[in-house]
């Protein structure tokens, strides 16, 4: 029951009704007793300065979480952000402070990591292709390049943002070998789809199926998309026989570091 004592977080982007993180911070926040909420708000793109601009007077709002397509917006218009979110000019999680102020950080490649390690996979030295150069590829590219995966490849429709990400990492993470453009058909030891292709019924693949034919064995497809939960490209690495990682996965792994950076929750691992 939420009254005027709650403590309030919200989570922002449009379309909501795909995301998961209110079902699992309430029942977080109602096993631990807790007079707190989380409430998801549709919030379309010209109407996000406006939100930030409330935020700063919500006096009963701890935080916000940031979904598509709000991730970059948001991180230009807050106060103070950390070194990865401002490396990744992308904040998916804000913090609101007794004054008003607001600081951000970006936690989707935490997220992403983690999920991973529950796989039984870890990106060091392994050969990553990497679809989409948004927001989330962007956090998911830097935690991998940061957990010495051997090489990463990036694709998107927007060449110019692919080519942008790889030239950044490159010059952050001189060990990774990293390149973009039109995707190889070669083989990969982890795939994912960090686009939007996947939540309409009439997308295209994210790769060509020959991608997933030639995935090794042992690898892992990954997606961000969390509606619809298996994707068109999940499934067909399934019935490869290959590991995937559901978008809602990725999701519930960071749920602990986005509540520790809105002051809400006490960080510790999700999986344990």
């Amino acid at each position: 029951m939420i009254n005027s004592t709650t403590r309030l977080v919200a989570i922002i982007g449009t379309p909501i009704a795909q995301v998961k993180s209110p079902e699992n911070f309430n029942r977080h926040f109602e096993a631990e007793g807790a007079d707190r909420a989380m409430i998801p708000i549709d919030l379309g793109p010209g109407q996000v300065a406006d939100f930030i601009r409330m935020a700063r007077g919500w006096e009963n709002l701890d935080g916000f979480v940031v979904t598509i397509p709000h991730k970059t917006a948001v991180a230009e218009l807050i106060d103070e952000l950390t070194p990865r979110a401002r490396f990744l000019e992308a904040a998916n999680v804000v913090r609101r402070h007794p004054d008003g102020s607001l600081s951000g950080d970006m936690t989707d490649g935490e997220g992403f990591v983690r999920a991973a390690e529950a796989h039984g996979f870890s990106a060091a030295g392994r050969s990553v292709l990497l679809v989409g150069a948004g927001a989330a590829g962007r956090a998911i590219g830097h935690a991998l390049a940061h957990d010495a995966a051997a090489e990463i490849f990036i694709g998107d429709l927007q060449e110019d943002a692919a080519l942008s990400l790889a030239a950044r990492l490159a010059d952050a993470f001189p060990g990774v070998r990293i390149a973009a453009g039109k995707i190889p058909l070669r083989s990969f030891d982890l795939v994912v789809n960090a686009s939007s292709c996947g939540m309409q019924d009439t997308d295209p693949l994210p790769v060509p199926p020959e991608i997933i034919e030639l995935m090794a064995a042992e690898g892992l497809a990954a997606d961000v998309i969390t509606s619809p939960e298996q994707t068109p490209f999940l499934m067909l690495a399934a019935e490869r026989g290959l590991k995937i990682q559901l978008g809602r996965e990725m999701a519930k792994a960071q749920m602990f570091a986005l509540g520790a950076a809105m002051g809400v929750m006490q960080e510790t691992r999700a999986d344990g």
